[in-house]
């Protein structure tokens, strides 16, 4: 994903790097240190290695490994992909945790990086049906990972927020006009650059948007953190759903996709 620059923020005193985000950055970071020990590329993983430390491929994903959608959010690309991404998340991370609490940024997190990888799939589906009736390799599904969906959800969540008026007890205010142009050149050169994955980005931004819209409207209320848990509790529910209508989706193009895994898997040596 393209770098971020951290928006304009203002507040009367600083702050630590939260808890939450300290540890998904941790996470990122352990993991791929991990991989490089296990004989991964620093630079330039491999597709199989990228698929054994849980990359998300639909053909696998759907049809067999279903926790890929999950997975894929914490394997990255190189070190420069996860620099990228781990200075997004520092950055945005920081101020989401302030502003929606502990608990709410990291069902936030998790939920935009799902919410992603489904788009991603969605996406891979599409192009399938695509496949049937006209054949062209730029529509074969693609292996993707990174943490660039859940981080778009993040930066969607505090655009989101920008339009409304801070609420009284909110502790930071932000530049709508600095986010904008953040989410916009980083969906711009998602499109305009080879080898992103801009689905998972757009996905990521659209449950992050509409998490913190509910979050706003819950506190704006002032209706207390059982409304917030149950926010998160109807977008868990709501995921699950869209995760079954895909299923549902790939059902008919089934034997297409065990076919190109097939293939897949003789390319890779597996």
């Amino acid at each position: 994903m393209a770098e971020y620059n951290p928006p304009p923020v203002y507040t009367q005193s600083s702050f630590k790097i939260g808890k939450i985000t300290a540890l998904f950055i941790a996470i990122n970071v352990g993991l791929f240190v991990l991989e490089i020990f296990s004989g991964v590329n620093i630079s330039n993983p491999q597709i199989v290695d990228a698929l054994r430390w849980g990359a998300d491929y639909a053909p696998l994903t759907y049809l067999e490994e279903p926790y890929r959608i999950f997975s894929s959010m914490f394997f990255h690309f190189g070190l420069i992909h996860l620099m990228m991404n781990m200075w997004a998340l520092y950055v945005f991370g920081n101020i989401a945790e302030v502003l929606f609490g502990r608990l709410y940024f990291f069902g936030l997190y998790l939920l935009a990086g799902i919410s992603g990888s489904l788009l991603s799939g969605y996406i891979d589906i599409q192009h399938s049906y695509e496949l049937l009736q006209n054949f062209s390799p730029d529509l074969l599904p693609k292996v993707g990972a990174g943490a660039s969906g859940a981080v778009m959800g993040i930066g969607g969540a505090l655009t989101a927020l920008s339009f409304f008026s801070p609420l009284p007890h909110q502790r930071l205010l932000l530049d709508k006009k600095s986010l904008i142009t953040i989410m916009v050149i980083n969906l711009a050169f998602g499109m305009l650059a080879s080898g992103i994955n801009n689905a998972a980005h757009v996905g990521g931004m659209i449950m992050g948007a509409v998490l913190a819209i509910a979050w706003y409207y819950v506190e704006r209320k002032k209706m207390g953190m059982l409304s917030r848990i149950i926010i998160l509790i109807a977008a868990i529910i709501a995921t699950y759903f869209i995760y079954l209508y895909l299923m549902k989706l790939v059902q008919p193009i089934a034997p297409v996709w065990q076919e190109i895994w097939v293939q897949m898997k003789d390319q890779l040596g597996m």
